[in-house]
């Protein structure tokens, strides 16, 4: 019989066994084997704000036991690390999620006489909850300048209404669907839930040196960096004269998306990250 060899470490994408006790959980993790927990949600929402008494007693503090029996706590923003630490946790550190730069180019040049498209990428349902209702706000502003919403993984079947663009999400083709955006938006309420958000998209379409407009909520005042980058709006008229004075000014996209573009180069990068996130692991595992 073959026999494998014991684990360095046990890295933890958020938990082990979702909605189980964290007793059982850990009686089913090797023992002595350091554990790594990895958190770019806030998944301890799920439990501590259930809307069941029952799941709230039983598991509201599961994620904060698995913090604290972690040797170490990747945490994808601050937000999540003050929990964390508040946890318990003895070790924990900020990793950003990032792009692979090879993978995300800057787009290429667009003809003078293409329609703008303003960019989201997402869920049906993350649509129908955050999305919409910007789209609909920006309405007026995308008739004026004969523009698209273009709404990345909103149906499952490409169609176009009046303003609006939906085309279905698939890997192969994510990254050419955002480098066909003009401008990446990133609508988000301001909830415990959100302000756990580690701002994919806007990394996403940065990336793509694309400009961004965002909801000011969480980790969303960090990336983007407000009339550098882009713009931070919260109220609907905020958001039209985001919206419109990116489109009506050519030479501000151009700006502000390379400006995005290098900051996903120095700060929101794999080629950056991995190194780091290598040797963080090394660290546990010869600590351990």
């Amino acid at each position: 019989m073959r026999v494998h060899p014991a684990p360095d470490i046990v890295w933890l994408e958020k938990e082990a066994l979702p909605w189980i006790p964290w007793l059982i959980e850990r009686a089913l993790l090797p023992d002595g084997v350091p554990i790594v927990s990895d958190y770019d949600d806030a998944v301890f929402h799920r439990y501590d704000q259930h809307r069941l008494r029952a799941v709230r007693a039983i598991l509201g503090k599961k994620i904060n036991h698995v913090m604290a029996s972690s040797d170490l706590v990747l945490a994808g923003n601050p937000y999540l690390a003050d929990h964390a630490l508040r946890a318990g946790s003895p070790n924990v550190e900020i990793v950003p999620t990032v792009v692979d730069l090879d993978a995300y180019n800057i787009r290429a040049e667009v003809a003078g006489g293409d329609a703008l498209r303003v960019g989201w990428i997402g869920t049906p349902q993350t649509w129908k909850t955050l999305a919409h209702p910007v789209h609909k706000v920006l309405e007026p502003v995308l008739k004026k300048q004969r523009a698209f919403f273009l709404a990345v993984g909103a149906g499952m079947q490409p169609e176009t209404i009046e303003t609006l663009q939906i085309l279905p999400w698939t890997e192969n083709t994510e990254v050419a669907l955002i480098q066909n955006m003009d401008i990446g938006v990133m609508p988000l309420p301001d909830t415990p839930w959100t302000r756990g958000k580690c701002g994919y998209k806007l990394i996403q379409y940065m990336a793509c040196g694309l400009p961004v407009v965002a909801s000011p909520v969480g980790v969303n005042c960090d990336i983007v960096e407000h009339g550098v980058n882009g713009f931070l709006a919260e109220s609907d008229d905020e958001w039209r004269i985001a919206i419109s004075t990116l489109l009506n000014d050519a030479e501000l996209r151009c700006r502000m998306g390379a400006a995005g573009r290098r900051k996903v180069e120095k700060q929101y990068a794999l080629q950056v990250w991995g190194p780091r996130l290598a040797q963080l692991l090394r660290a546990v595992a010869e600590k351990g």
